[in-house]
């Protein structure tokens, strides 16, 4: 009996002899095209200039731009490029009127190779052609991730006249095989849910799922009416589970129960797609009726592995190539032994898996009509005839659509072309033996080393993300992962974290001094603002004399505090990351309801929380050991930093535990003794952020609490004798107060008052003429209203160009008018409550200033009745003297400014009194350095949001009237809490003294700590 290997191997052999007998260039489309694409393979840079300058061609309008691009992505002298490159853009800058349109020409040739037709009737053209070959289809409308509901409801439009069309002409068509034609009805369309609901959160399922449901009943009738099958397709990770649940729930309805035309796709490079295999087969056979599962391997990896990287989480993909071959395989079993309720689509260009799928069902006695092959329309023209020629049923898969909305697809085509594991590439553009091309895939996985090439670690080492270049051993500092609300176990997590947090409202919270709990007569109730009928809990309240008796109890502390070991103190830092993280959902609880954070904004700030604690303790080991200054014979100088005192932390309600713990751990790993005061807002988060210390063990008086009125004792500490430091997160008014108030020496102060002072901001964007409008909404809008607006980070001014004012105008307010608003304590909401009365009042007085200096384009018509809830409002006609283009809001209210070019949008951008954040959203390379040299801000961020800085990756801060320049989060940022000082001592004696001095000793520390 032949062995199964052995079987694939003769059917491969006998694919790739028909193959031969019809051989075809991997890139089928001759001339430049065709030079590039192989250029692209064998020098990685330039691939990566090709694609970018590919991606944003179809946005330019004119010759000169589309020259201009080109010379700013293959010009540089020091490129490196092939010599040809450079003759050819010198070429193209010499006739621009004729190069541009063949450029535009050659890209347009280039997505015609993957793209079947513009709109249905260039289409059918092309079906008709393939039906001659025996080659079915499935059609897919391009375009994904919508940003309002205005664009999704044209997507379902579109569906439904594309399957309208498909439907009537194809009606005369028969199935190429005739056999088992039941299974394979002839119209077959490809949906992607994302196209259909531009609000989809991994955490919400049940409200995607509500949402597409209703969009895709229509769309099913029609088909089951007409005989069509429905495809619903897989796309990233973070709606996998989502598009699952979908399918289980609108294919158990009664209505849809008993029609086998459905079928999902599995993609075999993720780790848990047998799982969700098998999950699904279980369905299938409670539900009693028949379904398809297209397996294919996945088109996202390069996506997920970045967002995983970037996130410090472990891929959901499979790392090596031949893991998800391996993986197909394995689902192939899986879905020919259960053959009775699933028919199987085998979506794969790599003949080893194709020949896989024909010997299995073979040896399982499955019949070669009962399932069928996809493959991409464009790719892999030889494998398809052959296959044809077989026996086999094949099915190409058809995307339509113009150029533009298909460039995320076509770049993902070229991708997989290119790509240096790619089977294509492998076997039409480097002729690899079929022997090797076919060999188990199982044998080429390369084993891992312990510690190396895990799922979390890309590229085999430690990353060092903010470590400084000066790194001492065991420098090393990782981000916390963020909670992925893509798993039902997290959002029920969350569910159940919240529900205890209910039964805990009300409950009373102490100050802590010197180790103490103190209560005093009066209490401060903190509410819930998206139902402000609800006291969350009540902090107690402190006066002048509980603020002295802090400030005795921490100089007594500082006493001994600072001359403990640094290590120590960096230990406290980590044991208090430990607590934070093991109480992670319980305090993100607090926070959606103390401050109407929603679920992924309250585990940022957690994750920050924590990513401080460990980032400043990594950091105080870096700056504790004296350093040598200079290697001189005879002489040692060390420096080294010595804690200034007592310092005082005033923190902000809205990241009420990342700022405040920041704050504070900065001080207390640096050996000073802290007296921390949170705001009257989210003091019970502020409780709670004490608890985590105490547990972590912090000794009596280095940490004091301190809950009151900023206005009584937070001024009372700022202007106290015993007070070294201030550090200030907050608005405008308080911090230049509290500047001018420290900077007044008081009877009997020792030392000059330090002042960390980070203010607010009127943060600008820019929107270049060539942006991805896709991002620059999506992005424009979260930095907007994300949180109510409530970031200092956030976006107070959209400044577009005359260019590219309407296009980007005609999609912002749709996606404005799209936005979840409600109550943060459900999922999946954007836009909640403000934090108080006085905020809501405020925030609706600078909409009346608004509305009488510009233009109200948007406001949002239904919030909540009840609670502190401010409808999205976006003003245009807007000009750089008004106020709400000069004054900070703090609210979700964005004013939009049209300015003629590039040298204007700078000048009112950075003509504000603030320098916080700025953005830049552009595909030129030349315009994005100009913004990264002369963008006034602390933080400029390119192509993204400008919100959401992360630990050691972000340092944050600003300058002018944003702050005082520091940057929490930064290598530099515990220098503020320290005095430098210098040890020299002469080593010579008697003319002798030691060769070398180390670069690094111990702690100068006395007594000397017991070893």
């Amino acid at each position: 009996m032949r062995s199964l290997q052995s079987d694939i191997e003769q059917r491969g052999t006998r694919i790739f002899e028909l193959v031969d007998k019809n051989p075809e260039r991997l890139f089928s489309k001759a001339g430049l095209y065709q030079h590039l694409m192989a250029l692209s393979m064998h020098d990685e840079r330039f691939k990566t200039q090709l694609f970018r300058f590919v991606a944003v061609l179809p946005s330019l309008r004119r010759s000169s731009e589309i020259i201009q691009h080109l010379e700013e992505y293959f010009s540089d002298g020091d490129d490196g490029f092939h010599p040809l490159v450079g003759i050819g853009v010198r070429l193209a800058r010499l006739t621009p009127w004729i190069s541009a349109p063949m450029l535009r020409w050659n890209v347009s040739e280039m997505a015609r190779q993957f793209i079947a037709g513009r709109n249905p009737e260039e289409v059918i053209a092309t079906l008709r052609k393939r039906q001659v070959q025996k080659i079915g289809f499935t059609v897919d409308v391009l375009g994904e991730a919508v940003v309002s509901e205005a664009e999704a409801d044209e997507y379902a439009a579109r569906y439904g006249h594309l399957l309208e069309k498909l439907a009537h002409e194809t009606k005369n068509w028969s199935d190429p095989l005739g056999k088992n034609a039941e299974l394979f009805p002839v119209v077959n369309l490809s949906v992607k849910v994302s196209a259909l609901y531009s609000q989809m959160n991994p955490a919400a399922p049940a409200d995607a799922v509500a949402h597409l449901s209703t969009k895709l009943r229509p769309l099913l009738r029609r088909a089951r009416d007409l005989g069509a099958f429905i495809n619903i397709d897989m796309e990233s990770y973070a709606l996998k589970n989502t598009t699952l649940e979908l399918f289980k729930t609108i294919f158990t309805e009664a209505e849809f129960k008993d029609w086998p035309h459905a079928g999902i796709v599995i993609q075999a490079y993720l780790r848990d797609s047998e799982h969700d295999l098998r999950t699904l087969i279980e369905w299938g056979r409670a539900r009693g009726t028949r379904f398809a599962v297209r397996l294919v391997k996945g088109a996202y990896w390069d996506y997920e592995t970045t967002k995983s990287g970037q996130n410090g989480s472990a891929p959901p993909v499979f790392l090596q190539k031949p893991e998800s071959d391996a993986n197909f395989e394995a689902l192939t079993r899986v879905l020919f032994q259960n053959e009775s309720v699933v028919t199987a689509a085998f979506g794969s260009h790599n003949v080893r898996s194709i020949a896989h799928a024909q010997a299995l069902a073979d040896e399982l006695r499955i019949d070669r009509s009962r399932f069928e092959f996809q493959l991409l329309y464009g790719m892999a023209g030889p494998i398809k005839r052959a296959l044809v020629e077989m026996g086999y049923r094949v099915r190409e898969y058809c995307p339509i659509g113009e150029l533009l909305p298909g460039m995320a697809y076509l770049v993902r085509r070229l991708l997989e072309n290119t790509s240096n594991e790619g089977f294509l590439r492998a076997k039409f553009a480097e002729n690899v033996p079929a022997k090797e091309l076919l060999r188990d895939p199982r044998e080429l996985i390369t084993p891992t080393v312990p510690g190396i090439g895990h799922p979390g670690q890309l590229d085999g080492s430690n990353r060092k993300n903010g470590a400084s270049l000066h790194a001492t051993p065991g420098d090393i500092f990782k981000n916390a992962p963020l909670v992925s609300f893509i798993y039902k176990d997290s959002q029920d997590e969350m569910q159940s974290a919240l529900r205890e947090a209910r039964k805990h409202f009300g409950e009373k919270h102490p100050l802590y001094i010197g180790g103490e709990k103190v209560w005093a007569d009066n209490l401060t109730p903190s509410v819930n603002p998206a139902e402000p009928s609800e006291i969350v809990g009540y902090g107690t309240e402190a006066g002048i004399d509980e603020a002295d008796r802090a400030v005795k109890a921490a100089r007594a502390a500082f006493e001994k505090w600072r001359w403990t070991p640094f290590e120590e103190r960096a230990q406290l830092l980590e044991r208090a990351a430990d607590i934070l993280e093991r109480r992670r959902y319980e305090l993100s609880a607090v926070e959606v309801f103390e401050v109407g954070k929603p679920w992924s904004e309250a585990d940022a700030d957690i994750r920050e929380a924590i990513d401080f604690c460990r980032f400043y303790a990594q950091q105080m080991r870096r700056l504790g050991r004296p350093k040598l200054t200079q290697q001189v014979p005879g002489e040692e100088s060390y420096h080294h930093y010595w804690p200034r005192g007592v310092a005082f932390v005033i923190a902000p309600w809205n990241f009420p535990i990342a700022i405040l713990c920041g704050m504070a751990s900065a001080g207390v790993v640096t050996g000073n003794a802290v007296i921390m005061k949170p705001s009257e807002q989210s003091i019970i988060c502020g409780a709670l952020l004490m608890q985590v210390f105490e547990e972590a063990g912090v000794p009596p008086g280095v940490l004091n609490f301190l809950s009151g009125h900023g206005s009584v004792i937070g001024a009372h500490l700022v202007d106290h004798k015993d007070v070294d430091l201030i550090a200030f997160t907050g608005s405008r008014e308080v911090g230049l107060k509290i500047w001018e108030s420290a900077g007044i020496t008081r009877p009997g102060q020792r030392e000059l008052k330090r002042v960390i002072c980070e203010m607010g901001g009127k943060n600008a964007m820019i929107v270049d003429a060539d942006a991805g409008l896709d991002e620059t909404i999506m992005y424009s809008i979260y930095s907007a209203f994300g949180f109510q607006g409530q970031k200092c980070s956030a976006l107070s001014r959209l400044i577009l160009l005359e260019e590219n004012y309407d296009q980007v105008m005609e999609r912002l307010i749709p996606a404005a008018t799209s936005l979840r608003i409600g109550n943060p304590e459900q999922p999946g909401i954007m836009v909640g409550p403000v934090i108080d009365e006085a905020a809501y009042r405020r925030i609706l007085d600078y909409i009346e200033i608004g509305k009488k200096e510009a233009t109200l384009a948007y406001q949002a018509k239904e919030v909540p009745p009840h609670g502190y809830f401010i409808p999205p409002t976006i003003f245009t006609d807007v000009k750089p003297h008004m106020r709400i283009a000069r004054e900070e809001i703090f609210g979700p209210v964005l004013s939009v400014l049209k300015v003629r070019d590039l040298d204007e949008a700078l000048e009112v951008a950075n003509g504000t009194d603030y320098a916080l954040t700025g953005g830049f959203f552009s595909r030129s390379p030349d315009n994005i350095e100009r913004i990264k040299a002369r963008m006034e801000a602390g933080n400029v961020y390119i192509n993204r949001s400008c919100t959401g800085a992360i630990v050691g990756r972000h340092p944050f801060g600003g300058f002018k009237m944003s702050g005082s320049g520091t940057k929490a989060g930064g290598e530099d940022y515990l220098l503020h809490f320290l005095v430098p000082r210098v040890v020299t001592e002469n080593t010579s004696r008697h003319g002798f003294a030691p060769e070398q001095s180390p670069e690094y000793r111990d702690e100068f520390l006395w007594p000397k700590p017991l070893q």
